[in-house]
């Protein structure tokens, strides 16, 4: 499969993160796309669920497994406003997904180069073409934001 990322998926990753905001949760969002079709969209539900795994990423594949009715989306990219965590490359890698594009780089917790990188083959020998920093600086705001408002 041919890596071809298209900003305008990160767009609308950028707005499930913005739903996530409007929830009181952390603004992260993602989007899986097959082809040029969006088939899933999430963002986090981890307070409101009272659940520490349902990160945007995790739901997102999961709606879009359903989808395609395979758990192996080696077709899909999955399109994120921050760097997968270690649970969330893990699954990204489980799931064969095809590309992983993500926006803002997370130096404390980012496991797709940042901290470690966890889809560059080091799991059961499966690498995820794996791009950062689009639309990052706009990304890193909505969280930066979020965080410092919460520290008030």
């Amino acid at each position: 499969m041919a890596l071809i990322i298209e900003k305008r998926f990160m767009i609308e990753a950028i707005a499930e993160a913005k739903l996530a905001l409007a929830a009181d949760e952390v603004p992260v969002g993602a989007v899986v796309v097959m082809g040029s079709e969006i088939i899933a969209r999430a963002h986090n539900t981890v307070e409101v669920s009272r659940d520490g795994t349902l990160h945007a990423e995790l739901r997102a594949l999961q709606f879009a497994a359903k989808a395609v009715g395979n758990r192996r989306l080696s077709e899909c990219i999955l399109y994120v406003t921050l760097e997968p965590c270690a649970m969330c490359a893990g699954a990204c890698v489980n799931a064969r997904i095809g590309a992983l594009a993500f926006g803002a780089y997370d130096a404390v917790a980012g496991a797709c180069g940042s901290v470690v990188s966890l889809t560059d083959g080091v799991l059961g020998n499966v690498v995820v073409p794996t791009i950062g920093g689009i639309y990052g600086e706009q990304c890193g705001k909505l969280l930066t934001s979020y965080f410092k408002e919460k520290r008030r």
